[in-house]
């Protein structure tokens, strides 16, 4: 009997192709992919994923070209990882169920399509995806100031961090390859980076400046037809074939691959939810419960051509930018996690996952910022894993003067030596995460001296 291939050693052959320039032939998945395959072992692989999607093969000169079918440009594509079961996010049981069902082959699921009921059974006030406990919980987590402050005044305040922390990982999410450094280097310096398509570096410049619209605007913005629309406008800016797409309602059909779901194809009936959506985020009193409706039903609406849940993921910010509590940047929260959460949404109408993922995310998210002062429990097991190893590479950084580039190539290349594989992708975000933190007031727990830290700030760019 052939030995199963299971889904970590598919990942490892994926993450290769992902690690390529755009088209990447056998030759260069092979010298990417470790520990190293044998030749016709890789080509079994390769034909398994594209088979199931989650690869596009090409014919070229010189041979066969893959590339990896990103969801960031297609609303697709589910990279299935075992991202929880690592204990990234604790999901509970009706969590685990959804999950279960969603990673069937696709020949194993009902094909479904948009169900109005979902969205008209939901009363404002009265329904609540979230708990009264939940989002007390939330609320104390994500409270900034005890006094009434101008709306935004907290999200500006934090906003240098937070438009290189929203910016990567919302577009980490839609399958981006963007580093943490290189996405800091893109926005503070407008120097994009080697190898990367342009529209990774597009996708992440046009966070940018929907982060900036959401914090100009404050006082303005809400769940109305002009801040969801110009959302859209700003993040899919030169990135639709139709340029006349950017802020306006589809009037056509869209399939997302990946899925048994079909959403509404009547412009009419897109149009009539689209509203019903709006009125109802606008009428719920909690800000939680708020920001994780539109997080549900924006998605599941598909109410534009592409680029709805990143849409989506701004959008929950509104409410806490008007409020002044913590944004959600969704640190840390594993591409396959969040995904795979919103297929159970559009294939079950079940939020049991996605809610995991949402009270996991924010509770990193304040950490983050430091937004409140409260424990969210023990040290962090990884990180005192790799203390040592953190300690070492930071301060290499930092003595040998690199900048940002070099950092960035220094870092991957040593993680690729030092880190086991399964924990490579996590250890690179921590140190980069790190450098990127550094001050005058935190630089000595590297051991490096004053002198070595003024010189390699200089150089930090």
């Amino acid at each position: 009997m052939p030995k199963r291939v299971t889904e970590e050693e598919l990942s490892i052959v994926l993450a290769a192709v992902a690690g390529g320039r755009g088209l990447t032939s056998l030759e260069e998945i092979t010298r990417n992919v470790w520990p190293a395959l044998p030749r016709r072992t890789l080509q079994r692989r390769l034909s398994m994923l594209v088979e199931q999607g989650q690869l596009v093969a090409l014919s070229a000169r010189g041979g066969r070209r893959y590339r990896v079918d990103y969801p960031d440009l297609t609303e697709s594509s589910i990279i299935q990882e075992t991202s929880a079961e690592r204990g990234e996010i604790t999901l509970s049981a009706a969590a685990k169920q959804i999950r279960s069902e969603i990673k069937r082959p696709i020949s194993a699921r009902r094909p479904v399509g948009y169900q109005s009921s979902f969205l008209e059974d939901y009363r404002p006030n009265v329904s609540a995806y979230l708990s009264p406990a939940v989002r007390k919980q939330l609320s104390e987590m994500g409270m900034t100031s005890g006094d009434p402050l101008p709306a935004g005044t907290h999200f500006r305040k934090v906003m240098s961090r937070l438009l290189i922390d929203l910016s990567w990982n919302s577009s980490r999410l839609e399958g981006n390859t963007y580093s943490l450094l290189e996405t800091q280097r893109l926005l503070e310096l407008g120097e994009t980076a080697d190898g990367k398509r342009a529209e990774e570096s597009q996708m992440i410049l046009n966070h940018k400046a929907a982060i900036e619209m959401l914090a100009q605007q404050a006082d303005e913005i809400g769940f109305n037809r002009y801040t969801i629309c110009n959302l859209h406008a700003q993040l899919s800016d030169n990135l639709l074939p139709d340029p006349a797409a950017c802020g306006r309602l589809r009037g056509h059909a869209v399939a997302i691959s990946g899925t048994v779901f079909h959403p509404l194809e009547v412009p009419q009936l897109i149009e009539a939810r689209f509203e019903d959506i709006l009125a109802k985020a606008s009428n719920i009193d909690d800000a939680f419960e708020q920001a994780f409706f539109v997080m549900v039903h924006l998605p599941y609406l598909q109410p534009f051509e592409d680029v709805n849940k990143r849409v989506s993921r701004l959008a929950a910010n509104i409410p806490l930018v008007q409020r002044n509590l913590s944004p959600l940047s969704f640190v840390d929260v594993p591409q396959a996690d969040y995904v795979n959460a919103i297929i159970g949404v559009y294939e079950l109408n079940r939020v049991d996952y996605l809610r995991d993922v949402f009270i996991w995310a924010y509770e990193r998210s304040c950490a983050r910022y430091s937004a409140v002062r409260q424990s969210l429990g023990e040290p962090d097991a990884f990180r005192l894993k790799n203390r040592q190893r953190l300690i070492d590479m930071v301060s290499k950084v930092i003595t040998d003067g690199m900048n940002k580039k070099v950092a960035t190539s220094f870092i991957r290349t040593q993680a690729a030596i030092l880190v086991e594989p399964e924990d490579r992708s996590r250890f690179i975000t921590m140190t980069e995460t790190e450098l990127a933190s550094l001050h005058e007031g935190n630089f000595a727990r590297y051991r490096v001296r004053p002198s070595e830290f003024e010189i390699w700030k200089k150089t930090w760019r």
